[in-house]
């Protein structure tokens, strides 16, 4: 009777920590999305910045940085698709030294995320 108490006492604590760990883990996989969404946020608000003072080289890292921040973003996939393709374009257009277009993309990429 004591073995059978300890081996069911053994399966619910099994269980329970399963239970604790798995919803820890989906826990640390939103706070990191939220972690590289506002890292990606911030290279990009750096990148206009830097776009408007017409410091092309500065932005390229900026830009360069928020592209390789938001791969990691999770979740949204559509969304991320089309700030991601804003940032390419704003890199391109920074490229040919068009300071216009170039804020016109940063913008709309930086509205994007903002709306993770």
């Amino acid at each position: 009777m004591n073995m059978i108490k300890k081996i069911t006492l053994t399966f619910i604590m099994a269980i329970s920590l399963g239970a604790i760990s798995s919803l820890a883990f989906a826990e640390e996989v939103v706070t990191s999305s939220t972690t590289h969404v506002a890292e990606t946020i911030a290279h990009i608000e750096k990148a206009l910045t830097e776009v408007n003072k017409s410091d092309f080289s500065a932005a390229r890292l900026h830009l360069k940085a928020a592209r390789s921040a938001s791969e990691q973003i999770t979740g949204n996939e559509s969304i991320v698709k089309q700030a991601n393709a804003s940032v390419i374009q704003a890199q391109i257009q920074s490229n040919s030294g068009n300071v216009k277009k170039s804020a016109e993309e940063l913008t709309k990429a930086l509205t994007l995320y903002k709306s993770l």
